[in-house]
């Protein structure tokens, strides 16, 4: 062994001790510069003039962000950075960055390090290639990106060791309009707060000066083995198989769900933990989830400002970890067929400045005057705005979920579970109402303990289920931003408090209007409460006869974002104006297009140069084999009918292929891309399905030494 190898194994040993030295608590947050970071390093007068400015109380001076800056710049560097990016979130769901180097050249040839407050406040990358819905011409590249100060600067390490300082920032056209995810969230967190605070004030809470929603996104995802993923154009292509018979096995057995974790599986979420820890992003809980190769990821929840960058994060680190393990994470929503899907639980709730979670019950919740006022405001807001909810949680990949047996329908719904929802019922008869106080379970085994009881079950079948002290939309993609659908939420809710509070403030008996309005939720919008089984066809109609709207694809989702009543809803509370919201729709309707489009020319690549040609090869086989018995006089009976069951499966493969080329061909000539959009729904991604049909027959009829492709169980069982 050469000496620098020998060098490096004890580098590594002495790193692995470290880390085991230092313990999670240490590793937390080592990547951030949080809070503890800023009162050690900032004069106590800046520190306490940024808190302000993170609270709303104060606007941000170019000195207090010059000495911010400073000490960004120290401790960056301290830590290996030599980089620094203005973090940011496009319309294309993912994030984006542009790195600069803190040296700056000196005249007499020498460089120093620097880092200014206008550095940090703004940066300026080309906007003319991210989608902007029509807000910017390709000719006009200028956009701004503005410092996120509520959001926590950090360091992002590469496999090789390179580190960057990452700042979350917003991102602007040169006009002002927002292009990205980040600015309208932190918006509609501005206008839930506001409303808030107006009824908690009216309520009697004079002391709440702000209100945050907070989420705890639970990611759920795929891994397969590099090799499967590399030798499969649609897994490449698109993120998901377009062919695929069944395995033998499944998740008929239902071992996977919190089974054991296997090795290489463990050693992966064990990276993924220590990775996201240092990043500040609190992993708590991972798991086996129900589809064989898939798992899930909880942290606690933050902020929503918080969570959705913390979430971009998880998903980008889940890749880069995974391939370091010689695996690959699949993030779509639906990767293969006839197996559980991926979402994301988007766990939401409302806190106060003083430390109040909204939602939270308590042991008497029929007396609870804010929370009975907080889930009014609620159920009212998801009943008026399902559409926009459901528009909130679209795009192609959960087309393929949702419904599917697996995950919510497209009917949005909310479960409350038989306690409250017969307490609200109560209330609004006017019966005597009150509430059990702590039950326990009791077991029955002397040796285990009573446990306390919630008052509600779990509904994992709802799409919006309220789960002891907070509403968790189980509709969520598992690939997608959560600041889209919590944007929604939260704008939805503040319309719903803003009448609330508009009550409230001119009651002269607040006590019996909170009364009045509990009895008049309940009976203008209990049809959207149901505690039953989404899955069940009965639900689907039972929905039809209560007017609740069943919006089954992306296309028409988006159309609830693009009418007048969602330009007013987004434009009163200052969330998007019109042209925005109708940026996000064209933005939304070309990447629809240009993803199945996608889909299609990638099953058509397979079909022709993989699946055709060993078709064409077995079946010569097959009939030399039937040529050589005929010769000697044998039985070739079984042969021919094989080879005439595989010849038709292939002609009518010929048939579809030639159909989907088409059918793409058409598509793709259609400027309106509304009409373009339809057409790619209704005609070309309908023939890619049939056209699987036959190769998914075909699969099941050749040698597997003979398949081009890794099958389902490759991909599923082997690790």
């Amino acid at each position: 062994m050469a000496i620098k190898n020998i060098d490096k194994l004890i580098a590594d040993i002495n790193q692995n001790k470290m880390e085991k030295k230092l313990g999670i608590a240490e590793v937390f947050g080592s990547n951030v510069f949080n809070d503890a970071v800023m009162k050690k390093m900032l004069p106590k007068a800046t520190y306490a003039e940024l808190k302000k400015v993170q609270a709303g109380e104060t606007t941000l001076t170019l000195e207090v962000a010059n000495v911010v800056a400073g000490a960004m710049k120290d401790w960056a560097i301290s830590r290996g950075a030599s980089h620094y990016t203005h973090w940011f979130q496009p319309l294309t769901g993912k994030t984006a960055e542009k790195h600069d180097s803190f040296l700056s050249p000196q005249a007499d040839g020498s460089a120093i390090a620097e880092f200014s407050g206008k550095q940090l406040i703004q940066g300026e990358p080309d906007a003319s290639s991210f989608p902007s819905g029509g807000i910017r011409a390709t000719f006009e590249a200028r956009g701004y990106t503005a410092w996120d100060c509520t959001s926590p600067a950090f360091l992002k390490e590469d496999a090789a060791g390179d580190v960057t300082f990452c700042i979350p920032t917003a991102f602007c056209s040169y006009t002002g309009e927002a292009l990205d995810k980040k600015t309208p969230l932190l918006r509609s967190m501005e206008a839930v707060s506001k409303q808030a605070v107006r009824v908690l004030n009216a309520l009697g809470e004079k002391n709440v000066k702000r209100v945050t929603s907070t989420v705890g996104p639970e990611q759920e995802y795929f891994l397969i083995d590099k090799k499967y993923f590399d030798a499969r154009i649609d897994l490449v292509s698109t993120g998901r198989t377009l062919f695929g018979a069944a395995s033998p096995k499944g998740q008929e057995l239902e071992d996977q769900y919190f089974g054991a974790i296997k090795d290489r599986i463990s050693k992966f979420m064990k990276d993924l933990d220590i990775e996201l820890w240092k990043m500040g992003i609190s992993a708590k809980t991972k798991h086996n989830e129900v589809a064989p190769a898939q798992y899930e990821m909880a942290p606690i929840f933050s902020t929503t400002n918080i969570a959705a960058d913390h979430n971009q994060l998880v998903m980008e680190t889940m890749q880069k970890v995974a391939l370091r393990n010689g695996l690959v994470c699949l993030l779509y929503e639906k990767p293969f067929a006839g197996v559980n899907g991926s979402g994301k639980h988007n766990n939401w709730s409302l806190a106060t400045d003083m430390g109040m979670n909204l939602l939270e019950p308590g042991h008497t919740p029929h007396a609870n005057e804010i929370f009975l006022t907080f889930l009014s405001a609620v159920l009212t807001a998801v009943d008026t705005h399902a559409d926009k909810l459901r528009a909130g949680a679209a795009n192609p990949g959960n087309d393929l979920r949702l419904g599917a047996n697996e995950a919510p329908p497209a009917i949005i719904s909310v479960f409350l579970g038989s306690f409250l929802s017969q307490l609200l019922d109560n209330l609004t008869k006017g019966k005597a109402t009150q509430s059990k106080g702590q039950q326990f379970l009791k077991i029955g085994v002397d040796t285990l303990p009573a446990l306390p009881l919630d008052n509600t079950d779990r509904n994992r079948t709802s799409p919006f289920a309220f789960t002891g002290n907070k509403f968790e939309f189980r509709m969520v993609p598992s690939s997608a931003s959560i600041a889209g659908p919590n944007c929604v939420l939260n704008t939805i809710v503040a319309e719903a408090l803003d009448g609330i509070a508009g009550r409230l403030e001119k009651s002269k008996d607040v006590n019996k209007e909170v009364a009045a309005i509990v009895k008049e939720t309940w009976t203008k919008h209990s049809k959207v409460v149901f505690n039953g089984n989404n899955y069940s066809e009965e639900w689907i109609k039972e929905a039809e006869k209560r007017g609740l709207p069943n919006i089954h694809s992306s296309i028409e989702a988006y159309a609830a974002m693009n009418n007048k009543d969602a330009v007013r809803l987004f434009e009163k509370y200052n969330v998007l104006s019109k042209r925005e919201l109708h940026s996000r729709y064209e933005v939304y309707l070309e990447q629809y297009v240009k993803h199945i489009n996608i889909e299609a020319r990638a099953a058509i690549l397979m079909a022709k140069t993989q699946y055709v040609p060993a078709v064409i090869q077995y079946t010569g086989e097959l009939a030399e084999v039937i040529s050589k018995l005929k010769e000697i006089r044998s039985d070739s009976s079984v042969q021919e009918s094989l080879l005439a069951q595989v010849s038709e499966l292939l002609k009518s493969a010929q048939e579809k292929l030639i159909a989907l080329e088409e059918n793409s061909a058409k598509a793709s000539g259609i400027s309106n891309i509304e009409k373009k959009a339809a057409s790619y729904r209704d005609t070309v991604f309908p023939s890619q399905v049939e056209l699987r049909k036959d190769i998914d027959a075909l699969e099941q009829l050749l040698p597997c030494d003979l398949w081009p492709v890794p099958t389902y169980a490759d991909m599923l069982f082997n690790f």
